[in-house]
Order: structure tokens, then C-alpha cells, then sequence
């Protein structure tokens, strides 16, 4: 019987317990009458528990618990049609399908449920080799429904199949069986509520959602691995320990004699590659086992200095830019040490660069008033006047170009079109911005403001990070981790912060350097591997607590 609260307690079990609730719920039976009350969420949970005891192989604890709750896990009906699909007895299917037909929310739920045990039926007939049989549900059964048509003509070109393993093949279908019957019975209970029938392993979904979840509201979780529900414990929640995450100095390189003024690992990660004032490019192989960096070698003969890097996605070529005074650009092959200098006229302020998703051509500008699209030869195959840039970036689309500008803005050029739309526009002049590897959020370092974070689709400032010291000065920010869920950039206090991307507080600040920290690259492959470079000369490794040198003597 119910309490005047509307909840159920254990009673006896009546005929009325297989009725339907007008917001398609069904009733709950009564239980056994020793007075427990069991609401609507309880039912649930019990429900869950009992489905997981039947999956785990423990069936008469589950029938227990359902007899001495009063409830139950799927309603008859449902019951009975289950059992009827996994038997391939499709007559007393389509029958208990017809007693379930007041619970299926929509006739057209109902059509499709029809047409799914059809296929199944005249799939089976087929491997059989009832093909007579096969013929007369696909005319009487599956044509006069006028559902999903292509299907049914596609389903009619398998009657030419000469054997059931060709018929698999050309469905990829796993045959008749408790497999493909299972498959079947996941695809039909999707159109039935889950108070008629819970959802396969409801519990387990459930749990793993959990854990998701959980991930992402972990600060220090730095890995493309999911966990595993069999492995993780459910008892606390998931928490990655700081000591993984790279927030302890593992190298101080002091190789470069000047300034050091941006890093960049190349796109497989393998390598890194630094520009300093003292006019060098350096190349470094990564020892990603003991995250780590060795010199590989020195690219010399940058007049300006190399205050810019672009990694071509080949990870054989890259090009250097200049500071302001520069006109200069060099394309590098660091495996032969070939070089093209790119210089359109001595006029020509050239300081950032970017590739295109090809690998074949790039652009190149600077604030005197122009940016152009090369070729791997250094010939100019577009060019856009007019327009004082300090960062570019080449989309994915392989067409549009990002531009930030003396405006306070980033812009989107079609070079080919000749075509211009506003992207987003700052209060302050955008020192840097980088993109995320999807192409979708933007990262600025704004004069005076600091770290904001954009929607490049939506144009709307998602975030804006708090505890970096950012003035008048060039500092590169980065996206980082296994997802890129994290966001580190250089600051003129002398430090390194790192924030989770959804929170505006660093979780980590980094001390070591003695100047301003002018870029911080994360490894795109290797996440437990973070770079920063300064005006102090040095370049930094950081990495996991468990990669820090153990100290001799």
C-alpha cells in the first residue's frame, strides 16, 4: 500500500502492480510487509543493485532483494519480450512487443522496433538457407511498414549472397546467435523507458560516468589514459598526485650566452628548439624517459637574434623571426643545415610566422603594414597590405589565416578571397596568442591584463587567469597536458604559472629563474614535460618528482 506521502511499502504483491502511470512510469509491486517504506529513489537503487547482482552471476541474492524490497527490474511484459528475442521466437515477440506498445513513448519508436526484429528475423532465415522464408518477411513483413527503404533494398541485395560466411561479411554482421540477438535486444530497449526496463549494465555506466567526472575535476590529471573502472577505487574520490605533475626543475641548460627568448617543442615532440638574442637557434634532442634535453646542434647567423619559432609539421623544417628591427626570416632544415633567408626588402619588419596544415608554404609579417604567404622557396604566393600584425596562425581548414594586430585584435583572412572578418577584439594590445591543437580556443597574453582565454567559434572570452605579472613585454603562453587541459606562460615576476584550464587560479607557480620568463612550451606527446626559457640565458626542464636527479655524495 502507499502512505499518504506517496510511497510504497512492502505489502503484499496485487494484480494492479503491472499498471502504467500516466507519465509512463511503471507501479512498483508491494513487498513483503515488514513496514520499510521504498520511494521512488530507492526503487532505483535497488533496482541498479539487483541488475548488477543478476550480471555478476549472483541471481538468487538478486531475486532476494527484489522479494524483499517489493520491487522489480524490469516490468513483465519486457520481461517476456526479452526472453522471446533472445530465443529468435519472433511470433511471441512481435506479440509481447504489442502488449508493450502502451510504454513505447512514439508510433514511430514502434515502426523502428518492428523493423529492427525483422532484419534480425530475415537475416537469420538467410544464413539458414530459408531463403523462401527470407523472401516472404521482406515483401509481407518488412515492405509494407514504408520504413527506411534504402535499407530494405539494401537488405534485398543480400538474397545473392551464395554462403552464410559471404552474407557476413557483406553485412558485418556477427550471425544468428545470443551475440547478434544481444545486439539486437541493446538496440529495442533504447525505445523502452528505463522504468519498464533498466538499460544494460546501468550500474557500471553509472560508475564510470563517476569517474569522468571526477577526472575532470581533478587539478593535476595529465593523462589521455580514461581509468578503468576495474581498477580505480570507488571508495575515495579520484585524485592525481602533484608529484606527477611537472612542477620540479629536472634541467638548467645554460647554452645560449643572451636572452633567451622563445621555445618550442616540434610536433612529434621529439625535439625542441630554442632562439635566443645571442643570434642562435639551438636544437635539442628529447630524452623523454628521463625528461630531459640534449644539445643536438647550433643553427647560427641570425643577425637580429631569434625572438620567434615555427615548427613545420613535416618536424624537419622550421623558420626564425627577429625581434622588431628585423626584416629578416630564415628557413631552416635542421637535418642538413640548409637555409633560405627570406628578406622582401630592408623596410619589412618580419616577427612572427606560421605554417600551413601542408607543410608547403607559410606566412610571415610584422608591424610595418603587411603579412605575406610564401612558398618553400621563399616566393610570395599572397600578400595583405596594410595591416601591422604580431602573431599569425594558420587554421585547419587550409584556408584562413588568425592575424593579431596593433588594434587590439585578431582578425581572419582568406588570402586567396581576399576576404577579412573580426574574430575578437581586446581592451589592451595582444602581445601573443596561441591555438589550441582543435583549432576551437584561443590563448592571449594581453599588455597589462594578463592570460585570456577565447572562444575562436562562439567569439566570446571564455576566462581570464589570474597571478601572472604581464606588462609591456613579448611573453608566449601555451596549452599543455594530455588533453590540453592546462595552460601554462612565462610572467615578468620571474615565474612560471600553470592553471587548470576551467579555473582562473594557478595551481601550480614555478620558481627557478632569476628574470623574466619570455615563453613556456609544453610536449605535445610527452605531457609530463614542460620548457621555459628567460632573460636570464637559462632554459629550464621541468618535469615529475619522480624524474628530479637523486643527488651523489
Amino acid at each position: 500500500m502507499q502512505d499518504n506521502n506517496g510511497c510504497v511499502q512492502n505489502g503484499t504483491p496485487s494484480s494492479s502492480n503491472n499498471t502504467v502511470t500516466e507519465n509512463g512510469h511503471q507501479d512498483i509491486p508491494n513487498g513483503s510487509g515488514d513496514g520499510v517504506q521504498v520511494d521512488r529513489t530507492k526503487q532505483d537503487i535497488v533496482r541498479l543493485i539487483g541488475q548488477y547482482l543478476k550480471d555478476e552471476g549472483l541471481t538468487r541474492t538478486a531475486e532476494l532483494l527484489i522479494t524483499e524490497s517489493g520491487c522489480r527490474l524490469d516490468h513483465p511484459a519486457a520481461v517476456k519480450f526479452k526472453n522471446h528475442i533472445l530465443d529468435a521466437d519472433w511470433s511471441k515477440a512481435d506479440h509481447a512487443l504489442q502488449e508493450l506498445q502502451p510504454l513505447i513513448n512514439s508510433p514511430s519508436s514502434l515502426v523502428e522496433m518492428k523493423f529492427l526484429i525483422l532484419e534480425q528475423k530475415y537475416l537469420e532465415y538467410l544464413e539458414d538457407g530459408r531463403v523462401l522464408d527470407a523472401l516472404h518477411v521482406l515483401r509481407n513483413e518488412l515492405t509494407p511498414l514504408q520504413h527506411n527503404t534504402n535499407r530494405v533494398h539494401q537488405l534485398s541485395s543480400f538474397m545473392m549472397c551464395s554462403s552464410a560466411q559471404e552474407l557476413i561479411e557483406r553485412t558485418n554482421w556477427e550471425g544468428k546467435g545470443t551475440e547478434s540477438r544481444t545486439t539486437l535486444m541493446n538496440k529495442l530497449q533504447t525505445f523502452l523507458p528505463a522504468s519498464v526496463m533498466l538499460p544494460p549494465h546501468r550500474l557500471n555506466a553509472l560508475l564510470t560516468q563517476a569517474l569522468e567526472y571526477q577526472t575532470t575535476q581533478c587539478s593535476y590529471h595529465n593523462t589521455s589514459q580514461g581509468i578503468a573502472l576495474q581498477t580505480a577505487s570507488l571508495l575515495t574520490d579520484h585524485c592525481c598526485p602533484k608529484d606527477e605533475f611537472p612542477t620540479n626543475t629536472i634541467q638548467i641548460l645554460n647554452d645560449h650566452c643572451d636572452e633567451v627568448w622563445y621555445c618550442q617543442f616540434s610536433p612529434d615532440g621529439s625535439k625542441l628548439a630554442t632562439g635566443s638574442k645571442d643570434n642562435n637557434v639551438i636544437i635539442w634532442d628529447v630524452h623523454p624517459e628521463s625528461c630531459t634535453i640534449t644539445l643536438k646542434k647550433v643553427l647560427e647567423g641570425h643577425n637580429y637574434g631569434a625572438a620567434y619559432i615555427s615548427w613545420c609539421p613535416d618536424n624537419i623544417h622550421l623558420i626564425a623571426c627577429g625581434p622588431e628591427e628585423s626584416a629578416e626570416v630564415w628557413l631552416w632544415n635542421i637535418e642538413t643545415e640548409k637555409f633560405l633567408k627570406i628578406c622582401q626588402s630592408q623596410e619589412d619588419a618580419l616577427t612572427c610566422c606560421s605554417w600551413h596544415k601542408s607543410g608547403t608554404k607559410f606566412v610571415v609579417g610584422g608591424i610595418r603594414g603587411h603579412f605575406y604567404q610564401c612558398d618553400m622557396e621563399g616566393n610570395v604566393l599572397e600578400n595583405w597590405d596594410g595591416v601591422r600584425v604580431n602573431g599569425l596562425h594558420c587554421r585547419k581548414d587550409g584556408k584562413s589565416v588568425l592575424a593579431s594586430d596593433t588594434h587590439h585584435r585578431v582578425r581572419s583572412y582568406v588570402l586567396e578571397e581576399l576576404n577579412d572578418t573580426d574574430v575578437l577584439r581586446e581592451d589592451h594590445g595582444i602581445m601573443s596568442f596561441t591555438v589550441d591543437k582543435n583549432d576551437r580556443l584561443c590563448l592571449l597574453n594581453v599588455a597589462t591584463q594578463g592570460v585570456h582565454l577565447w572562444d575562436l567559434n562562439y567569439k566570446c572570452l571564455i576566462r581570464k587567469y589570474r597571478g601572472v605579472t604581464q606588462g609591456h613585454f613579448t611573453i608566449h603562453s601555451t596549452f599543455g597536458g594530455a588533453n590540453q587541459d592546462f595552460i601554462a606562460s612565462g610572467s615578468e615576476d620571474n615565474m612560471v604559472y600553470i592553471w587548470h584550464i576551467k579555473n582562473e587560479d594557478p595551481i601550480a607557480t614555478l620558481q627557478g629563474h632569476t628574470r623574466t620568463v619570455n615563453c613556456v612550451s609544453w610536449n605535445p606527446v610527452h605531457p609530463q614535460m614542460l620548457v621555459s626559457v628567460s632573460d636570464d640565458f637559462t632554459v629550464r626542464v621541468w618535469g615529475p618528482n619522480s624524474k628530479v636527479p637523486k643527488q651523489t655524495g
